[in-house]
């Protein structure tokens, strides 16, 4: 069997039509929706992207990998020590090995590698093509490489191709001349002037008065498609409308790879699966256009799969993590798992609608803040170790049902729950520690070497900027508490 494994950054599902959303973005993944399986219930383990994407290569949590930042010493692997053969067991074991030894020719077309210094990414992968633009790249610059490489392979037999596009992916820079597709259409209704109002009274990098990063930057003087605050929700409506149109662009050169496979008269023998490395806060916890939580939006990701045996136009509400897809795959290709890996395999859900959910699922951030979450019935319940300079308490819990957006922090409110779902937590941390291959929890890694990479040493500066632009109270209690507000 052939396999297109389409990666798009930062890409959350409720801003695609086939998961609901009103706007016109994503034709091309609506039509693999239809003639596949869409799951509605699908999580990265471990945010955001290079924890994201060692978990799901390597088929084990990052608390396993210790890849759970993205820099300091939790952003590579543990090393195996005196067990380390002339090859590592990361890299046997790790999903495209597997394929490989299946028989399966390898190649991608990313430069997540290079952008994140994430070499142990690549293992198992025969044709690795980089741009070398660190993850800057468009669409248009990314299908060339594509093309060829379909050329040359596409009407072979058992091929794997992972295919990276980053246009979802803040600075959003669709090409002008595209225009303004979405310009007639409302954003989302969830954001209210109150809640704006709220958010601009409070702090936090990529928030409100900060969605650059953390203040003063100048965004919009060189991509348009941007705004450097948002004051009012016709800034809102500017800056959603450059997400939506990067998804837009993504999935028209989408279109052409599908174009592809049908002219090469493979389509329909293709595997075709399309998901994202996390989603995105676009306003969620006064975080705009970032992955900075270990949340219902961060961390729930799209999945549509389509192509031989898969059920047709059909949906999955099981809980599932993105490392499950791994076992999945090779159950669908006759390929054998590797028995180390962290996922369970999903692949009756696909093919006959079995119920292969999972009870619970227990989700992490460890790059922008250090929080582990717990995903079980209708609730999420967030831990927060460190906030990484933003207005999160310890606990926080949200009905995602009935609140998708987390606009209500109901831990006060619901203590029994909250006990649950830390309970959940505690049973997850002690036999992920049972199973750790070093004893080491990476978390208290990134604790002791100053907590989130992206908010480390940022204190002072940010700080001023609170001061500069009247919130010195915020400044001086994050001061009292270094960083953490608590």
């Amino acid at each position: 069997m052939r396999i297109v494994y389409v990666d798009i950054d930062s890409l959350r599902p409720d801003h695609l039509g086939c998961y609901g959303y009103h706007r016109a973005t994503s034709p091309t993944i609506d039509a693999l929706a239809a003639r596949g399986t869409r799951c509605t219930q699908y999580y990265t383990t471990d945010a955001p992207c290079l924890p994201s994407r060692t978990a799901l290569f390597s088929g084990r949590f990052g608390i396993q990998t210790g890849v759970i930042g993205h820099g300091g010493t939790a952003a590579d692997p543990f090393i195996q020590g005196p067990s380390r053969g002339f090859r590592s067991a990361l890299a046997q074991n790790a999903w495209v090995m597997a394929l490989r030894r299946a028989g399966y020719r390898t190649a991608t077309v990313s430069t997540f590698g290079e952008r994140h210094s994430a070499f142990h990414w690549y293992a198992g992968f025969q044709d690795v093509f980089n741009h070398g633009t660190g993850g800057g790249e468009r669409a248009d610059e990314v299908l060339p490489y594509v093309l060829r490489w379909l050329d040359q392979w596409a009407r072979h037999e058992n091929w794997f191709l992972h295919v990276n596009f980053w246009d979802p992916h803040t600075p959003y820079r669709t090409p002008l001349e595209y225009g303004e597709p979405f310009a007639q259409d409302p954003p989302p209704a969830w954001l209210t002037d109150e809640i704006l109002e709220a958010h601009r009274a409070s702090y936090g990098p990529h928030s409100a008065r900060e969605p650059g990063g953390f203040g003063g930057e100048r965004l919009a003087q060189r991509l348009p498609r941007m705004v450097d605050e948002i004051q009012s929700l016709d800034d809102w409506k500017r800056w959603i409308d450059g997400y939506d149109t990067g998804i837009r662009y993504m999935d028209d050169h989408l279109g052409r790879i599908m174009q592809a496979l049908a002219d090469h008269g493979v389509l329909d023998d293709t595997l075709v699966i399309v998901s994202a490395d996390h989603g995105e806060n676009q306003g969620e916890l006064n975080v705009y256009g970032d992955h900075q939580t270990a949340d219902f939006v961060t961390c729930r990701v799209p999945l549509v799969v389509a192509g031989p045996g898969i059920r047709q136009g059909a949906v999955d509400h099981g809980l599932h993590y993105h490392l499950d897809l791994a076992p999945t795959v090779c159950a669908l290709v006759g390929a054998q798992p590797v028995p180390e890996w962290s996922g369970a395999s999903f692949a009756e859900a696909l093919r006959q609608g079995q119920d292969c959910g999972r009870s619970h699922l227990v989700i992490s951030q460890g790059a922008w803040s250090c929080q582990r979450a717990v995903r079980f019935g209708p609730w999420l319940l967030v831990r927060t170790y460190d906030p990484g300079l933003k207005a999160f308490p310890p606990l926080m819990l949200f009905h995602v049902e009935d609140d998708p957006h987390e606009t209500r922090n109901l831990a006060e409110e619901r203590p029994q729950v909250v006990q649950q779902g830390l309970a959940l937590l505690e049973e997850w941390l002690s036999t992920q520690m049972r199973l750790s291959p070093s004893g080491v929890d990476p978390m208290w890694t990134v604790l002791r070497e100053g907590g989130p990479f992206h908010t480390r040493g940022m204190l002072a500066r940010y700080c001023d900027r609170l001061r500069a632009t009247g919130r010195g109270h915020h400044a001086e209690r994050l001061l009292a508490t270094g960083g953490r507000g608590w």
